[in-house]
């Protein structure tokens, strides 16, 4: 799949959760995503998991005030690619505009940028098929004055503020923008010329050229250096202490269906008896090795159902037996 058709979910998005109160696993079962997406070293969505994403978080908050909830839990010190890439900049109109140039790799959405002598036009066109959500929009526009504030150290207002669908309530996000939001067919922000050329108090040139080959590199990255069977062997080193360890459980858990994890693992030339049975005996060395755990304890923890099972398993596996794979540690 091309970059232009998913988009990079920023890690930020589990510390801001943190700080919110929310449980990102409660967020990804209600988006109906994976539960391992935090432990990934990268994630990409398509646009209707994006927008579920967002949903998934506006109804575990319960929050009407979630999207100027966000951009207050959003702080310069939060490792985030357009975030790390816009304070750099010398001033706002260059911060702007760096976003500009990868803000579709990250979200389904395209910025434009029109500067005058009367100031700067910011406009956020979606570029997927379906409609965002709308407090995903106020989000949006609310991070680019947020961005200006953090950059500056200044209290930088917006002259105007336009969106599709108007919020309610709609009077902490007017107090919050220090200027009114209009109703209209875009999605837009406007600042005078003075702010747009604010300098940032955070630049740094030297950072920005060490760090921008990276960035660049990292957003343009798709999600194919974690294999599906990584993901598996993860989800049972979970499961397999509990008894979850059916094809159908850990299917549920990285959500996806069990013909399609079997489709996935059987393309990278494996078999979920294999993983399980590896992973197994992988938790089994582990346990001997480094526990002085009973071997009918370590029988359970592995899930099976008597020691006896356990005893058989392993010598499949080394040819020994597990009191020998201790006694010669």
């Amino acid at each position: 799949m091309a970059p232009s058709d998913t988009y990079a979910l920023d890690t930020t998005w589990w510390m801001v959760l943190k700080d919110l109160g929310i449980v990102a696993a409660d967020v990804l079962r209600r988006a109906g995503l994976s539960e391992d997406l935090p432990r990934l070293p990268s994630v990409r969505l398509l646009p209707d998991e994006y927008h579920r994403f967002w949903n998934g978080m506006e109804a575990e908050s319960g929050d009407a005030l979630l999207p100027l909830r966000v951009c207050e839990a959003i702080r310069s010190e939060a490792f985030s690619p357009a975030l790390f890439a816009a304070l750099c900049s010398p001033n706002f109109i260059t911060a702007v505009r760096r976003i500009a140039q990868y803000k579709r790799l990250i979200a389904p959405m395209r910025l434009e940028v029109s500067e005058g002598h009367d100031g700067m036009t910011l406009e956020l066109l979606w570029t997927c098929a379906s409609r965002p959500p709308d407090s995903l929009v106020l989000m949006e526009l609310l991070f680019f004055v947020s961005l200006a504030r953090m950059g500056t150290r200044e209290a930088v207002r917006p002259v105007a503020v336009t969106t599709t669908a108007l919020p309610s309530p709609i009077a902490p996000y007017e107090a919050f923008l220090g200027t009114s939001l209009k109703r209209g067919g875009r999605y837009q922000l406007v600042f005078d010329a003075a702010d747009a050329t604010r300098p940032f108090l955070t630049s740094n040139a030297r950072m920005w050229e060490t760090f921008e080959p990276h960035l660049r590199q990292q957003l343009a990255e798709l999600d194919g250096a974690v294999t599906t069977s990584q993901r598996v062997r993860a989800a049972l080193l979970e499961g397999i202490p509990s008894g979850r360890v059916s094809i159908e459980a850990i299917a549920g858990k990285l959500a996806m269906s069990k013909r399609t994890l079997q489709r996935r693992i059987e393309s990278e030339g494996a078999s979920y008896q294999q993983l399980l049975a590896e992973t197994r005996e992988a938790l089994a060395h582990h346990y001997l090795r480094k526990t002085a755990l009973p071997l009918a304890e370590i029988a359970f923890l592995l899930g099976f159902d008597e020691p006896n099972s356990f005893f058989r398993a392993f010598r499949a596996w080394t040819g020994g037996t597990p009191e020998e794979a201790r006694h010669a540690r």
